[in-house]
């Protein structure tokens, strides 16, 4: 292969490129094959991470600033969604491109999971017809480009618990509900680089609106409902070992009755983070303990983001927007206008 860069040591070379931002991969990796192979290569990112050089961002699918849709969707104004990224360290927003075969925007209620500098998109309901979609797409943040993926097997699903293993490069999907409204128990793994899809055994209970979220070796999906409870949202929770390929015991007492489970993260140490009666709760033991009081423009529908061991709430769409500073006090940032759409699903990525 072709020196990275004429007369100097490869490891030298590498240190050059690692400082390449993420969002000139694309135009770096044209400049001859060995950047191509380099850009693409395991080590390249691994040593990008190492060096402290990759920044976290949070994608979002957001709310277009203006509805655009027509058909059933369109009574209710329901607005166009996109991809929206926000570095949170600089507080910079931008946005992906379109999705290619989405003219009319991404899928109300669609999932985003990541995994390394891939961000996988799943589901949703096609925002004219209604219709659930069994659509996967991938978009490469080295290529700069989308690409569709197989689709999800079995029954359409929607509402579905979603989360992923950076490690095994590895989507996890479970539970949500089918086109008849009937609760699911079944899940399945995708894996991203072989675009492959794999069966799970099924969980122990029907779970649908549940909430999927990975750490410590495990893909916990925790409340939701089943087919009878409709809406009525359970306790408990379970967890798949990725380590044993099998789901744990059911967890009772996981979260309190009645509470709907989507704000549920998993932080950089492992635990569970929620919002809760106002306030952010952290999973203590078999208890939660309060974390901070949510600030007023964050207390209805708030979306709950961590990254580097920090806590990020979004409210109001994404009109307010705070971090937990040390002192436990929120710190708001102004948010432009264009990305102060409604937030309907986020992940954390690192690049």
């Amino acid at each position: 292969m072709d020196d990275l860069i004429p007369g100097l040591p490869s490891d030298i070379a590498r240190e050059c490129l690692i400082r390449i931002p993420f969002d000139r991969f694309s135009s770096a990796r044209s400049v001859c094959r060995s950047w191509r192979s380099e850009l693409g290569s395991t080590t390249f990112h691994r040593a990008r991470n190492s060096s402290g050089l990759a920044r976290s961002h949070f994608a979002l699918a957001q709310a277009e600033p203006n509805p655009t849709q027509s058909g059933p969707a369109h009574k209710y104004a329901a607005p166009a969604y996109r991809i929206s990224l926000l570095e949170p360290d600089s507080a910079t927003w931008t946005s992906l491109p379109p999705v290619p075969d989405l003219p009319l925007g991404l899928p109300l209620f669609c999932q985003l999971a990541s995994v390394g500098t891939q961000l996988v998109l799943l589901g949703g309901w096609d925002p004219d017809t209604w219709t659930t979609s069994n659509a996967v797409f991938v978009y490469d943040f080295v290529k700069s480009t989308w690409r569709r993926g197989s689709l999800m097997p079995g029954p359409k699903r929607s509402f579905f618990a979603c989360a992923a293993s950076v490690d095994l490069a590895v989507v996890y999907v479970a539970g949500g509900h089918d086109e008849e409204k009937n609760a699911l128990k079944s899940a399945l793994a995708y894996d991203v680089a072989r675009d492959e899809w794999a069966p799970l055994a099924d969980m122990a209970e029907e779970r649908d609106e549940c909430r999927g979220v990975f750490s410590r070796g495990g893909f916990h999906v925790i409340g939701g409902y089943s087919t009878e409870m409709q809406g009525r949202f359970g306790e408990t929770a379970e967890s798949f070992d990725t380590a044993t390929w099998r789901w744990g015991p059911v967890e009772e007492d996981k979260i309190r009755e009645g509470t709907c489970p989507r704000t549920c993260v998993a932080g950089e140490d492992g635990r569970i983070y929620m919002c809760l009666d106002g306030h952010v709760v952290v999973e203590d033991g078999v208890t939660w303990r309060v974390v901070a009081e949510l600030p007023e423009g964050a207390r209805v529908g708030p979306i709950l983001l961590t990254w580097k061991g920090k806590l990020m709430v979004m409210g109001g769409g994404a009109q307010f927007v705070y971090t937990l500073e040390k002192d436990d006090t929120w710190k708001r940032f102004d948010v432009p206008t264009e990305y102060s759409g409604h937030v309907q699903a986020a992940c954390c990525l690192v690049i």
